[in-house]
């Protein structure tokens, strides 16, 4: 079932000033619906704000801080009086092998990736539950599937962010309250640029790292239109899915882990039922 024509949703989007936030933000205009769009710096919206009629508010706000996380969302709620699609989409990626991690790096990329999303769960949901309707999705990643040379700390906290979504989803499904994990593959979001963090490189892992990078040289990212057309679908249906792989090829490398995983699985089974 689809919403009604002339039903207008108020939509609540962190990292809203580039890549995916941006084009989540574009779509929800596009649909007739209101946007409070967040980030730690709006500048980059200020044209969509302009030509929105009012229908998009944006204000800087840093996810990594719980206090201003909760006095920002009772904010948003209150510039168009309900919030009904909430969107943690602000991330960052580390990217460089777990030796060479300092722990202000892990600290501070956890503090983003994985400690925002859950401030904003926290703040949204005694709203959502009031209203008796609502719909979180959480950005996570392909990359949660398993960890990968180079990005551990990624997927680590993409992991955990799928690992809370779910218990969040089983926490608040009877408030009326649908919760989606989107799993997006490569799109061109300057993520790899503007919000990237390097670690200082070990010579020790020179030839991996080039590997790497030869292999990565040869993905083609997509256009982050494609994933936000989907996710107005997701929104408009009345049993939302739980969990959704945003991308083609991002689609083929996750079936191909998990067939391989349900493999591996398979193979010891014989050991785990010997453990008890």
């Amino acid at each position: 079932m689809t919403r009604a024509a002339d039903e207008t949703r108020t939509w609540f989007i962190t990292g809203a000033s580039r890549g995916l936030g941006r084009a989540f933000t574009e779509a929800a205009l596009a649909a007739g619906d209101r946007v409070v769009g967040v980030a730690r710096d709006v500048t980059p919206l200020a044209e969509l704000v302009a030509a929105a009629d009012g229908r998009l508010v944006t204000f800087p706000l840093d996810v990594a801080d719980r206090a201003a996380v909760f006095a920002g969302v009772r904010t948003a709620f209150e510039v168009f009086g309900r919030l009904d699609v909430v969107v943690n989409n602000a991330g960052g990626v580390v990217l460089g092998m777990l030796e060479e991690l300092t722990e202000r790096q892990a600290r501070e990329h956890l503090d983003v990736n994985f400690f925002g999303a859950l401030w904003v769960s926290q703040a949204v949901v005694p709203l959502l539950r009031e209203q008796g309707s609502g719909h979180i999705l959480q950005v996570s990643s392909m990359g949660s599937a398993g960890g990968f040379a180079a990005t551990g700390v990624y997927g680590a906290g993409k992991a955990a962010l799928d690992a809370m979504t779910e218990a969040l989803a089983m926490e608040v499904e009877r408030f009326g309250i649908a919760v989606t994990i989107l799993q997006p593959g490569g799109y061109e979001t300057g993520l790899f640029t503007s919000g990237l963090t390097i670690t200082e490189q070990n010579p020790a892992y020179a030839e991996l790292r080039a590997w790497l990078e030869q292999m990565w040289s040869e993905s083609k990212d997509a256009d982050p239109a494609l994933a936000a057309e989907v996710v107005l679908r997701i929104v408009d249906m009345a049993e939302p899915p739980k969990r959704v792989i945003l991308g083609d090829a991002a689609y083929g490398m996750v079936a191909d882990l998990t067939a391989a995983r349900t493999a591996e699985l398979a193979k010891w089974e014989h050991l785990s039922r010997q453990a008890g």
